[in-house]
């Protein structure tokens, strides 16, 4: 358990380190600093406005930065020559592989707490009231990167960084437009676009189940049960794709 744990901080020392995160933890803070400024030429959707920007704003920077830690994991650790005195350690690959998954989530959950915090203190300074749909809202973009981050883990462990980052990328697309494939293909008069549509709506992770933003933008009511089943379908789909990721590694040949 010591090594595991070792190994998930200097993860998320790595990453805090990193400049990369420095900057998009920067401007993602001046967005949603931005946020302000918008409200100036509103009128009559003040609330609105201030969620859609902030939500918005805080799920495309944790996004991105997660697409670019998970995605390189692998590839970095090559370069510099790090992996090979890893795998020669009594630590097993698949330890080291979610010991460096529970790092980056760690960073990517610590930046998130600091900008959920910014964009909870900016709604309180201009009055907006704050609903359970907020905190839905953000609660559930977790566990979108919790999958995001397992796809770029998966992909890492046998495949380059560009590849990985491109595979995670089109997977986030594809994730959120699942249902409206599904729908669209459904309306089809062919038979394989019927089940090809089927296909990439019960493969790829139905990402939308995760976008909780309209809610909070008009303070709708959201039943618990049907938040377990979204935290629930995250981390049952993530469970899934690092076990893959933890197979594959352990099969990559290091030469």
């Amino acid at each position: 358990m010591g090594p595991f744990v070792a190994l998930a901080l200097n993860g998320f020392r790595e990453a805090r380190r990193n400049r990369v995160t420095l900057l998009v933890a920067i401007f993602a803070l001046a967005m949603l600093m931005s946020t302000s400024l918008v409200l100036e030429v509103t009128v009559g959707t003040f609330d609105r406005v201030i969620t859609d920007v902030g939500l918005g704003t805080m799920s495309l920077m944790l996004v991105l930065l997660t697409i670019f830690l998970s995605s390189g994991l692998i590839s970095r650790e090559i370069e510099r020559r790090t992996i090979f005195l890893m795998v020669s350690k009594p630590l097993s690959r698949g330890a080291f592989l979610v010991g460096r998954l529970m790092g980056n989530m760690l960073t990517v959950t610590v930046l998130q707490l600091l900008m959920a915090a910014l964009f909870f203190l900016m709604m309180r300074f201009y009055g907006s009231p704050i609903s359970t749909a907020h905190l839905a809202a953000v609660g559930m973009l977790w566990f979108e990167l919790w999958v995001l981050s397992a796809v770029g883990f998966l992909m890492s462990s046998f495949s380059s960084q560009m590849v990985s980052a491109f595979v995670t990328v089109s997977t986030y697309f594809a994730g959120h437009l699942a249902s409206d494939i599904y729908a669209l293909a459904g309306r089809s008069k062919s038979d394989g676009i019927q089940a090809l549509g089927k296909a990439v709506y019960y493969l790829m992770p139905d990402l939308s189940r995760f976008n909780y933003r309209p809610h909070a933008t008009y303070y709708a009511s959201i039943a618990s049960s049907e938040l377990l089943s979204t935290a629930l379908y995250g981390m049952a789909y993530t469970g899934v794709l690092v076990a893959l990721a933890v197979i594959l590694f352990n099969r990559r040949d290091f030469r």
